[in-house]
């Protein structure tokens, strides 16, 4: 499955380089709707609530009643979940959250599932240099995604893994280490960071893993109506 992604920040929608710098705004959320409207899921992340500094609450609302949404950004408590299923979302992605200082956030995790149910939750694994990043991709932990996979698993349906060294760059991602990711687990892997090509697309599918698709859309690198013709 291709899932175009819609980024939040500031009341617009935006794509950045490695989560940090703004390299483009792209339509109303009312237009990216329409221009995603042959996908079957929209991938909604609030930056601004994942780096704690506001939030898009009405945005994310809007798109999440109007199309098949999984959403995340900021999710750090049990109602916020709760919130975002109330909003529509189909599912939720946690990435911070899901972490400790040293380890991974059972607790939280367990209370988020109990709450909403496992098929609900997505667990973002964003790895850059290797390690798991969180708040927004600006702090590093000492955890690599391979390592807690399975620690993880009964907490959720799927994985949302991105690679951020190449996220936005338009440069290609890293192939192997979603295969490395395939081989650790047996649930839903959604790619994303860098993802340029059709051939890395047909890489990914090759594997049965999704494919989470900004920068390449936005800068018309990749053409949506034949990416809809390989989503059928």
């Amino acid at each position: 499955m291709i899932v175009p992604c819609i980024d939040l920040m500031d009341g617009k929608v935006v794509q950045l380089v490695q989560g940090r710098e703004k390299a483009l705004e792209g339509d109303t959320p009312e237009r990216m709707l329409e221009r995603f409207r042959a996908f079957p899921e929209i991938q909604v992340i609030d930056l601004d609530a994942a780096i704690g500094s506001g939030s898009n609450d009405e945005l994310v609302s809007f798109l999440a009643s109007r199309a098949v949404c999984r959403v995340g950004g900021g999710v750090r408590s049990v109602e916020r979940a709760r919130a975002l299923v109330g909003q529509g979302a189909r599912q939720v992605i946690i990435g911070t959250s899901a972490f400790k200082a040293n380890g991974v956030n059972t607790e939280f995790l367990g209370a988020v599932s109990d709450a909403i149910g496992r098929e609900r939750v997505l667990i973002a694994l964003d790895s850059k240099e290797g390690r798991i990043t969180v708040k927004g991709w600006r702090e590093s932990t000492n955890l690599t995604a391979e390592a807690v996979l399975n620690q993880i698993e009964p907490y959720c349906g799927g994985f949302l893994c991105t690679y951020v060294d190449k996220e936005g760059m338009l440069q290609g991602t890293d192939l192997d280490w979603f295969r490395r990711l395939r081989a650790a687990t047996s649930l839903d892997i959604t790619a994303a960071g860098g993802i340029t090509t059709l051939d890395e697309i047909a890489a990914l599918q090759d594997m049965r893993v999704h494919a989470a698709l900004g920068m390449a859309i936005y800068t018309g690198r990749l053409d949506l109506d034949q990416l809809a013709r390989l989503n059928g």
